[in-house]
């Protein structure tokens, strides 16, 4: 048997081992040295393969794909500086816990540390940031070999999917030639009908009856409590968590990217608006709860880490599905690891609901949200100025029922948290906020977008959309439907808000960074449709418009720093008014 024969084979039983346990898409960066892995897998007929030429839109691509899928991702290179170009889409998987299976092609071992071209050191080049890694042997073509290869393949679906999902990396080294020979008989191996190589199998976890009768006994009695829920994608969790708190009667604050604030599920004790209540110490102080249950990470909104840290004599528990610590409140905080839907259901049944009731407290949260929402979502002037914020609700006023949405980082996210509301509309929501950078977040759109079979909308600002301007192409190679509401204020419009406005002399150079691009010029190169909104009116019909049609649409909003700033501190200043107005 020549070499080819031995590489085909090789190559072959791995890539079908993972479709036979579960792969579906692989996104490819085009490269030599990665040629057996990548004909295989344009050749396998279980495998939907993307060829994308930026090796960092690659990799944040493949993150979308698998932020909407919930399923594992294969990501493609060949060996050098391509593998490390994966890198900040790999550490945002793994905060984000998302399962990305990253294959590197790598020189022989006799090429390395050696001087070769295209040869750096990719031996756990991912350091921390993966949860397995494996160099990979040579191919060899016998029976121990291609079982080897196959169970190599069947693990690494179940390393990146077991408990706290994210990134694995397996480094493959090739000596040439390169070009596998699909004439070889047989050379997708035994298919072991349609089983993976390993059937591995985990059972759910959840607390013993001990544990569960501790907890729900140190909640029994107290009649002030709340329920949190922070960034997380399970959408089974939002009916657990509102008959939960309908039990206990007491309120959930939401994040937005919780996935409970869009649905059928009841919204009644949803508290949509707590960023804002939240804002002021005195309103702290006056909701100071017996005791927090938090489900998720971390919410966005810095106003409740204010509120958290200040309650460092409250009971505070917070539920990982399998393993972490996620608080950097930095309390005496108990954690719980259990599955959390399973967790509410238990604590429903080993609770008694009356025992809990305490209608004064949900109220008081829900007319505060009232209040809050009353400035927030007040009337907008269909033909008046568009504000960054205005455009936000605009948004979610036109965005359709069945839809995928994805956020950018800095404002985007919080104009996001801040103005999305409780409705009806089927709306899933994903941001990249486990490292929270403003990299790839075009990319991670469109990989949202390929893999949803809804409406796809990304919300973002100037800043991030030129950061990522490469991944457009993906959008025209493969005419993926996406509207994008860019919010274009020249600049980072965050920093606006934060003390380093205040120091005038070099703001504008170090924070502010204006970019003076004319972006209509860079989406007609990626045969996108343009068109600029400047009224409320306008942006929903632009907005109503790119639904109904396909491919790429961006809708740029131009507004001012300033006059953002400005425009947040008003709303601030009246729900201010609003929540105090009957304290004598």
């Amino acid at each position: 048997m020549d070499y080819t024969e031995i590489l085909t084979k090789y190559t072959g039983n791995f890539v079908d081992e993972l479709a036979q346990s579960g792969l579906r898409n692989v996104v490819i960066s085009p490269g030599s040295r990665s040629t057996p892995l990548a004909m295989m897998f344009a050749e396998h007929e279980q495998i939907k393969d993307w060829v994308i030429i930026d090796e960092r839109s690659a990799a944040f691509f493949a993150l979308g794909i698998a932020k909407e899928s919930m399923k594992p991702v294969a990501l493609l290179c060949t060996s050098g500086t391509a593998a490390a170009n994966y890198y900040p889409a790999v550490v945002e998987a793994y905060y984000s816990r998302i399962p990305i299976i990253v294959l590197t092609a790598d020189r022989p071992h006799e090429l390395r540390d050696s001087g070769a071209s295209q040869t750096i050191n990719q031996i756990n080049m991912y350091g921390d940031y993966i949860k397995w890694f494996h160099d990979m042997a040579l191919p060899e073509a016998s029976e121990q070999s291609l079982s080897y290869v196959r169970s190599k393949a069947s693990r690494v679906i179940y390393e990146a999917c077991s408990g706290n999902k994210g990134p694995v990396h397996l480094n493959f080294p090739f000596r040439e030639p390169l070009v596998p020979d699909f004439n070889v008989t047989d050379f997708w191996g035994k298919r072991n009908e349609r089983r993976p190589y390993h059937a591995m199998m985990s059972g759910e976890k959840k607390l013993s009856v001990t544990d569960l009768e501790k907890l729900a006994a140190s909640i029994n009695g107290y009649k002030k409590g709340v329920i949190v829920c922070g960034p997380q994608v399970d959408q089974q969790l939002a009916s657990a968590i509102v008959k939960l708190a309908a039990a206990w009667n007491i309120p959930v604050l939401a994040d937005p990217l919780s996935q409970l604030r869009a649905g059928s599920h009841s919204k009644e004790q949803i508290i949509e608006g707590f960023d804002a209540i939240l804002r002021y110490p005195a309103i702290r102080n006056r909701l100071k709860p017996d005791y927090i249950i938090r489900f998720g990470a971390m919410p966005i909104s810095k106003n409740y880490l204010f509120y958290v840290k200040e309650m460092q004599n409250v009971q505070q528990f917070v539920v990982e599905v399998h393993s972490g610590s996620r608080d950097p409140a930095g309390n005496a905080t108990q954690f719980i690891y259990s599955d959390p839907v399973t967790l509410c259901d238990d604590l429903r049944n080993h609770s008694s609901a009356t025992d809990n009731l305490n209608r004064e407290w949900l109220a008081e949260w829900q007319q505060l949200n009232q209040s809050a929402k009353k400035h927030l979502m007040n009337q907008m002037d269909d033909q008046g100025e568009l504000t960054e914020g205005e455009a936000v609700k605009c948004l979610f006023e036109a965005i359709p029922m069945h839809s995928c949405l994805f956020v950018g980082n800095s404002m985007a996210i919080r104009d996001v948290d801040t103005f999305f509301m409780a409705t009806e509309k089927n709306i899933s929501i994903h941001a990249n906020r486990g490292a929270s950078g403003i990299d790839g977040v075009v990319s991670s759109a469109l990989g949202t977008a390929a893999s949803a079979t809804k409406a796809a909308t990304l919300i973002i600002g100037d800043l991030s959309f030129y950061h990522d301007l490469n991944g457009l192409l993906t959008a025209k190679q493969y005419d993926l439907n996406l509207t994008i509401l860019l919010l274009n204020n020249n600049g980072g419009g965050i920093f606006s808000f934060l003390p380093q406005a205040k120091h005038e002399r070099n703001f504008e150079k170090l924070f502010g960074t204006p970019l003076h691009i004319d972006f209509e010029q860079a989406i007609n190169m990626y045969d996108g449709k343009y068109s600029v909104a400047d009224t409320p009116e306008k942006l929903k019909r632009l907005l109503a418009l790119s639904y109904a049609q396909s491919g790429l649409s961006v809708i740029e909003v131009k507004t001012d720093r300033n006059a953002n700033v400005q425009w947040h501190r008003d709303k601030w200043s009246r729900i201010e008014k609003e929540l105090f107005k009957n304290e004598s």
